[in-house]
């Protein structure tokens, strides 16, 4: 058989072909006179095995090893190395199609911010109506932030203490008044006096349990001088005033 007859018998490519050749899986055929490979049944075997070893997900690697003298012993290990690599992607596939959903029926998954985890889709389904203010707008992109840079269970560790602030009793009104008092702050210098009544009542919504005892609260935590950079003069002074008194709580 010529390189086209014999990949047309597979069902491949001649391109296939030749790049198996290449990496020495189909071993090379006898020449005609007219300098042409002569493909025979044998070619067709290996070949058919090959296209069937690769459709199973297999690497050529793999199919080396499969294809190698002790093909018996390694491909039953192969494959149930294969089975269980299947068994981990479909049980990821389930999860992400799980988290798709929660997000396609919440209010977070279309949200501006979104797509965010199913916990923080609930937390901004909760605090919807708070969005008209411009310090909330900024609250919830920072807690996409940190919902998509935290590792999992910091993240849900995370978003459970500010859902239990916000589901506290009074919580939402507290929350409402916090960024009312931050947004007049827009603005106002360092030195304002009304930081210091924005600065107390920010520190009283902030979750026990959300800075570590070692916590760095300065400008040498650069996320913190990120997001003091990101504010009004006026407001990042109430932050660091509010970070200030829950960290002495702590100590």
């Amino acid at each position: 058989m010529r390189i086209g007859e014999l990949a047309a018998a597979v069902g491949v490519t001649t391109r296939a072909v030749r790049h198996y050749h290449h990496l020495g899986l189909l071993p090379e055929p006898g020449r005609l006179g007219n300098g042409y490979r002569d493909y025979t049944l044998r070619h067709a075997v290996v070949l058919a095995r090959i296209r069937r070893l690769t459709e199973l997900g297999l690497g050529l690697a793999e199919v080396r090893d499969v294809l190698a003298d002790d093909a018996g012993k390694d491909l039953a290990e192969v494959l149930a190395e294969l089975d269980e690599d299947l068994a981990r992607q479909e049980e990821a596939i389930r999860e992400r199609r799980a988290r798709l959903r929660t997000l396609r029926e919440s209010e977070g998954g279309t949200a501006a911010e979104g797509p965010v985890s199913p916990e923080l889709a609930a937390l901004f389904r909760d605090t919807a109506h708070l969005t008209d203010s411009p310090m909330a707008a900024k609250d919830r992109e920072i807690l996409a932030l940190l919902d998509t840079s935290a590792p999992t269970e910091e993240r849900e560790r995370l978003m459970g203490l500010m859902s239990g602030v916000v589901g506290a009793p009074g919580g939402l009104e507290r929350a409402r008044d916090v960024y009312r008092l931050l947004d007049e702050l827009d603005g106002a210098g360092a030195d304002d006096p009304r930081v210091d009544e924005a600065a107390r009542a920010l520190a009283e919504c902030v979750p026990a349990g959300l800075l570590p005892e070692d916590a760095v609260l300065d400008e040498s935590n650069s996320f913190l001088a990120a997001l003091y950079a990101d504010f009004a003069p006026a407001q990042a002074e109430a932050l660091r005033r509010a970070l200030r008194i829950v960290a002495e709580g702590l100590a």
